[in-house]
């Protein structure tokens, strides 16, 4: 990696909407209270489904907005605007009236569904006969209508980038956003990623035979499926030299990323881990750092039988018997899909931020190869370097770095 703060990558601000919370402190909180969103799912039907519950999440008001610009809005854009007005406030780049101080910002967003829940609704009313408003769920229901509302709601132009690169979206969207600053193509970039519940998505976890029936365990040998989730996270990556020029808060660093594809699978990643293990060195290379310098991994770790096997074998590999602590938070805030890898990111940075770790919960009986390494309640750490991965169907792999600005 190029040295010099022409070439380093800083978080300036970053916000989130979860299932745990509507901003990222109240999220942390209940994180660190081991608290869990599981609960009946009731925004979407269900029926005929073998598991009913998740993490749903309650939608945060909209100021500003009438009832009709909300009922137009789809469930995903409802998650995404506050997370990304919590960022661009934090990084000081609203004004007085929410509108942003930059017309032009570059995005790089990740998510799977899109707003899935429009183009459910066109589809029943197409099967209904009804014709009228059709066009309009049919042009809510893609992601560049997501990328619109961003814009025109906070008063910016520039090109964006949609990653649907499955469950490491997130995180890719964040690597691709610093790499860009890396490169000197961009200065400051909104990254992140955002999905919602939706019929189709959660019908076809249901019918995989995917989600836990109870509570999600991950890293537990008895673990037996996933809890989907819904949220959004974005973060403002900004070149450290700019954003020491206008004085801009410095969260972390963003000091290493990498990434990889296994092709071993559609929904199941290499059983030995390899190619995660190969993403996470990338990442310690690019940072110029060792795996015993990286004291909390937030884990992927989804709570299926292969996932979390796979992972635990490539942990042990890269971080062996060291100090690095290890949890996975989805058994808090369920499995967000595409929005997972920015939301992590988010907690890893408040983890670096803070010294707390958010424990693993919903552990009886731990995979071996990482049982020493759980976090458990209540546990803090000086923290220099923290890490988030992140695996995807189709054998997408992806390693975060956020590092300490006052290291680098």
């Amino acid at each position: 990696m190029p040295s010099g703060s022409n070439h380093q990558v800083a978080v300036t601000g970053y916000g989130s909407v979860t299932a745990l919370g509507g901003d990222s402190v109240t999220m942390w909180e209940a994180l660190l209270e081991g608290r869990s969103a599981r609960a009946p799912i009731r925004s979407i039907p269900l029926e005929g489904c073998r598991v009913t519950e998740g993490a749903e999440a309650v939608l945060p008001d909209l100021p500003g907005f009438s009832k009709k610009q909300i009922s137009r809005l789809s469930r995903s854009s409802r998650l995404l605007l506050p997370a990304v007005a919590e960022a661009l406030k934090q990084a000081g780049l609203l004004d007085e009236e929410g509108r942003s101080l930059l017309n032009r910002l570059e995005m790089c967003v990740s998510t799977t569904a899109c707003g899935m829940e429009k183009g459910e609704e066109f589809l029943r009313r197409i099967w209904q006969a009804e014709t009228r408003g059709n066009a309009a769920l049919l042009a809510h229901y893609q992601a560049q209508q997501q990328i619109a509302e961003i814009q025109s709601n906070f008063g910016f132009r520039g090109p964006a980038m949609i990653i649907a690169n499955a469950c490491a979206g997130g995180a890719n969207a964040i690597g691709h956003g610093a790499d860009l600053i890396r490169s000197g193509m961009a200065d400051i970039v909104l990254a992140g990623g955002y999905d919602a519940l939706c019929e189709l998505v959660y019908a076809g976890f249901d019918s995989l035979q995917s989600l836990a029936p109870e509570a999600c365990r991950p890293f537990d040998r008895g673990r037996n499926g996933l809890m989907l989730g819904e949220g959004a996270a974005f973060l403002v990556l900004e070149n450290l030299e700019r954003a020491r020029r206008r004085e801009a808060p410095l969260h972390a660093l963003i000091s290493g990323y990498g990434h990889t594809t296994d092709c071993h699978h559609l929904t199941q990643p290499d059983q030995e881990g390899i190619p995660l293990e190969k993403a996470m060195g990338k990442a310690l290379d690019m940072a110029g750092i060792s795996a015993r310098d990286v004291g909390y991994v937030n884990a992927h770790g989804t709570g299926t039988p292969f996932n979390d096997g796979a992972e635990a074998k490539a942990f042990e590999r890269v971080f062996g018997r060291h100090s690095t602590r290890l949890s996975s938070t989805k058994a808090a805030l369920g499995h967000t899909l595409g929005a997972a890898g920015a939301i992590e990111a988010v907690i890893s940075l408040l983890a670096l931020k803070s010294g707390a770790l958010p424990p693993q919960i919903n552990i009886a009986d731990p995979e071996p190869l990482v049982a020493d390494a759980l976090v458990g309640p209540n546990e803090s750490t000086d923290l220099r370097h923290v890490m988030s991965v992140n695996l995807g169907f189709g054998g997408s792999n992806a390693a975060l770095i956020l590092s300490k600005e006052t290291l680098i």
